[in-house]
C-alpha cells in the first residue's frame, strides 16, 4: 500500500522561529555603522616621530 500524494504543495509553517529570524536588528546595524565610521576616520600622526623613526635608524647605521 502507498500513501496518496497530496494535491497541492505542503502548507508553509514558521515553526518555532520568529517572523524576523535571520534579519539583523536596527540596533545592530547602527552599532556596526558607527564602528565602520570609526574604522574609516582619518588618524592624525603623532606629534614627534623623529625619535622613533625606523628609516632614520637604518640610515645612521651605514
Amino acid at each position: 500500500m502507498s500513501v496518496p500524494t497530496p494535491a497541492g504543495p505542503p502548507p508553509e509553517d514558521r515553526g518555532l522561529q520568529p517572523p524576523a529570524f535571520g534579519l539583523p536588528s536596527r540596533a545592530l546595524i547602527v552599532r556596526a555603522d558607527r564602528g565602520y565610521a570609526r574604522f574609516l576616520a582619518l588618524q592624525t600622526p603623532a606629534a614627534t616621530t623623529s625619535d622613533h623613526d625606523q628609516d632614520d635608524d637604518a640610515a645612521g647605521a651605514r
